[in-house]
């Protein structure tokens, strides 16, 4: 039945166009009707024929809905690349095929483009309280080469970028990571990270709305989960980091990069800071509470806020002891 399903939904030109834009990025549909040139209620039919084959998946995400190939939700990888290999086929030996995923293409790099200018709108309307945060502690650059390092001893795996913000932690890994869904509980900072991040493949990065209180995922779905400058905007830490356990492989990894514990009042006003930061010891006691095995964390001291990084590790025998 399935194989019938698959056969029927392969079967229409239009399908076909569809399943060709959603091999090079994430689309709302809205977008895919825009490319197509055709109305979203008969775009939309064609989008159900290809979910209810597999061959797609839908996410809401606020208003919009987001459209992705099923293969990257799981579907077999044999599929993945049968249907891949007969859509170049399909464009090869169809030249009215062939014309119109040109025509797709050309509609496409518009799209890349007006997502593009609209994430440098935010960046503009934002930079200045960005900019006042960055000067008070190390530089970018150096901590993301220090993170770097402190996580090169193992494979990423499969990583979880809880709070991705403008994507960057996920394009600097996109390339040590098997596969980085990307989350966020903000739309707006979804829009800028899928502009940032339209460039890698799709089946290796999925960017995800949510809350890092209740992450919409399965149990020991990654084999590291990262916080990049996130967490001090938990009103609830240990809770937080409880939830990213329950994600987290048995002896997989959390990394955390924040700010030491400080005393600058006016970030909770300015910038929503709930936590001034975090001391050694308390952050070491939620970890450890949470399951994790806590290393001793690394310190970036050249600015005003100490930065620092702590990585833990899963121990396998918390998931043995509460089965």
């Amino acid at each position: 039945m399935r194989t019938e399903l698959i056969f029927r939904a392969l079967a229409d030109p239009t399908r076909l166009r569809i399943m060709r834009l959603l091999g090079s990025m994430e689309l709302a549909v809205g977008e895919v009707a825009q490319v197509l040139g055709q109305s979203q209620p008969r775009v939309s039919r064609h989008i159900g024929i290809l979910c209810d084959a597999g061959l797609a998946e839908r996410r809401r995400e606020g208003s919009w809905v987001f459209l992705r190939a099923g293969a990257n939700s799981g579907e077999a990888p044999p599929l993945s690349r049968a249907v891949a290999e007969l859509l170049v086929e399909a464009e090869a030996v169809d030249a009215q095929f062939a014309e119109e995923c040109r025509q797709d293409r050309r509609k496409l790099a518009e799209i890349r483009e007006h997502r593009e200018s609209e994430a440098l709108a935010y960046f503009s309307d934002h930079a200045e309280d960005w900019d006042e945060l960055r000067r008070m502690h190390s530089s970018d650059e150096a901590v993301e080469a220090a993170l770097a390092r402190a996580l090169e001893a193992r494979p990423l795996g499969r990583l979880l970028d809880i709070g991705t913000g403008t994507g960057r932690m996920a394009e600097l890994f996109a390339e040590r990571a098997e596969r980085i869904v990307a989350l966020d509980k903000s739309l707006a900072m979804l829009r800028v990270a899928r502009a940032k991040l339209q460039h890698l493949p799709a089946e290796r990065v999925e960017l995800v709305q949510g809350d890092f209180g209740s992450l919409p995922f399965a149990a020991d779905s990654f084999d590291t989960v990262l916080f990049h400058q996130v967490l001090h905007f938990a009103q609830a830490p240990a809770t937080v980091l409880a939830e990213a356990a329950r994600v987290t492989r048995p002896d997989g990894r959390v990394a955390i990069v924040d700010f030491a514990a400080h005393q600058r009042e006016e970030l909770r006003d300015r910038h929503a800071h709930a936590r001034l930061g975090f001391e050694d010891s308390a952050l070491a006691g939620m970890l450890d509470a949470a399951g994790f095995e806590p290393a001793a964390p690394i310190a970036l001291e050249d600015g005003e806020l100490v930065v620092k990084i702590w990585i833990a590790q899963r121990r396998a025998a918390e998931r043995e002891l509460a089965s």
